[in-house]
């Protein structure tokens, strides 16, 4: 019996679990993985590439991790408990965890990772911001003593975005955060043949025999990681249309990202799955930055006008995406269908459209100043969202420039802070996966207020309600404050949300 090959957005703990369900004469081949993105960085801790993300969910392992319905559950930890006061935080290490080259998983080495970690990520850096000190208790067993209140020490450990605080040997926690770890040496389900590597060809993995999984179903990242395979492959194949028909020939077994046009065609053969993530933290969100900098949108009410004139159902239909792969509207922030997702601030949002905007803009003054809105047209989601969009602003009474190019050169002109007159912009499409944004702490759309952020959207009272959410403990409080932070969102319009879909 044949593996039954999959597509769809997935990250590495999603193939361990697909090949935990593999058949048994599955065995004696490698499981081939075509991701989205070219493996070049191997330390996930200076890289937020979803390439070396994925890298890291195969050869490593955190202390905490999230289930499919968006809980924190212990990891490699048996165990962790919090004083009364919440300022002092003890994890326990499961017995017998071993490192790749079989020394023994300590304290010691999770306390180096954590604050090898701590120096990049940004909820780390809050969280060390925090942080009295860090002490070894004994050999499995460490604390984290607060100086002040932060809420997020469970979820910072086990958040599953980039930078992912995954775990490694002291010696190579050590090394400059900067600067990429000399080996690569983890405690995770799969090990890294270097010596077979060939970047733009192939990374190659093999079972770790070591490993240790814990005795339960696996759930979302958390769980028993049971691999069935000997080996597995990163297997590189740049040409779109190359790697749908690899799908289709058998040559691999799960492709990342394939343009929406190959959707249909792919459907067809009973051997391949075109999946949908379940929950919206699987999915993506497509958001229309606008520059805050700069006139026209420097005034709130020009950009409410552009928040109604973007019709999300026409976006989506433009991505060419099946019924199924796609929500006609989604106004949360932290992405619909996910545990964080809330209505706050959307009432005034449900009648959207030309007419709408163009009443704002006539009352906001708008003088008919340019628009310059970046449009990557290599982008397989951009490009269509762009496109749409540019079309609804026009609509709406936008004097829209657009300003057509490659992703990497859309990128690079986005970080200028110059008016549109000397090669700045005014607009341009981004995308984030949901898993990024439930957390107003690392969602973009939130977290980089007030911080020289390209589009560089400062919201004062959002920043104050960020502070507070950040010392939060309890629950039921930290939800409405982050339904308060979308409610800002919106009435500060940071950017302009274009839909909710599932890159296949």
């Amino acid at each position: 019996m044949a593996l039954k090959r999959a597509l769809g957005r997935v990250l590495a703990a999603a193939l361990l679990a697909a090949a935990a369900l593999a058949p048994a004469s599955a065995q004696d081949r490698p499981l081939r993985i075509v991701l989205g993105q070219e493996l070049a960085v191997l330390d996930p801790i200076i890289s937020t590439n979803n390439a070396t993300r994925a890298f890291g969910y195969m050869v490593f392992d955190t202390l905490i991790a999230m289930d499919g319905r968006g809980e924190y559950r212990p990891q490699m930890l048996e165990s962790w408990s919090a004083s009364e006061d919440r300022l002092t935080w003890t994890f326990k290490l499961r017995p017998g965890l071993e490192w790749h080259d079989g020394a023994p998983v300590t304290a010691e080495d999770c306390v180096a990772s954590i604050r090898r970690w701590g120096a990049r990520d940004g909820l780390g850096q809050l969280m060390m911001a925090a942080t009295k000190e860090m002490r070894v208790l004994d050999a499995n067993t460490f604390a984290i003593e607060l100086a002040k209140p932060f809420g997020f020490v469970v979820e910072a450990l086990g958040k599953p975005g980039t930078i992912v605080p995954f775990m490694m040997p002291a010696r190579l926690a050590a090394t400059d955060p900067a600067r990429p770890v000399p080996e690569i040496v983890g405690s995770g389900p799969w090990t890294f043949r270097r010596e077979e590597w060939r970047q733009g060809d192939r990374a190659v993995f093999r079972r770790n025999a070591r490993y240790r999984p814990r005795d339960e179903p696996a759930d979302g990242l958390a769980g028993g990681k049971a691999v069935h395979f000997e080996t597995a492959e990163f297997v590189s194949i740049t040409d779109v249309a190359t790697r749908a028909a690899a799908l289709q020939g058998g040559e691999v077994d799960v492709v990342e990202i394939v343009p929406p046009d190959f959707v249909a065609l792919l459907r067809r053969n009973r051997n391949i799955a075109v999946r949908r993530p379940p929950g919206g933290m699987g999915q993506y969100m497509p958001f229309i930055s606008l520059n805050h900098a700069h006139p026209p949108f420097n005034k709130p009410d020009v950009r409410r006008a552009a928040q109604m004139a973007i019709v999300q159902a026409e976006i989506m239909a433009g991505t060419g995406l099946p019924s199924d792969l796609v929500l006609q509207e989604c106004l949360t922030i932290y992405a619909c269908d996910s545990p964080a997702a809330t209505e706050a601030g959307t009432e005034g949002l449900r009648e959207r459209g030309a007419e709408q905007a163009r009443e704002l803009l006539r009352k906001a003054g708008y003088n008919n100043e340019r628009v310059v809105f970046l449009h990557p047209t290599d982008s397989a989601i951009l490009n269509p969202v762009a496109a749409v969009a540019i079309e609804q602003l026009r609509r709406a009474g936008f004097n829209v420039d657009e300003w057509t190019s490659d992703w990497a050169s859309v990128a690079q002109r986005r970080l200028s802070r110059e008016p549109v007159e000397r090669g700045g912009w005014s607009a341009v499409t981004v995308v984030w996966p949901g898993i990024d944004l439930f957390n107003p702490m690392v969602n973009s759309v939130t977290a980089y207020n007030c911080r020289n952020y390209p589009g560089w959207f400062c919201d004062e009272e959002m920043k104050a309600l960020l502070e507070r959410y950040a010392a939060e403990g309890d629950g039921a409080r930290r939800r409405e404050l982050a339904a308060g932070i979308q409610r800002r969102f919106h009435e500060n319009v940071n950017m302009v949300i274009a839909g909710q879909l599932s890159i296949p």
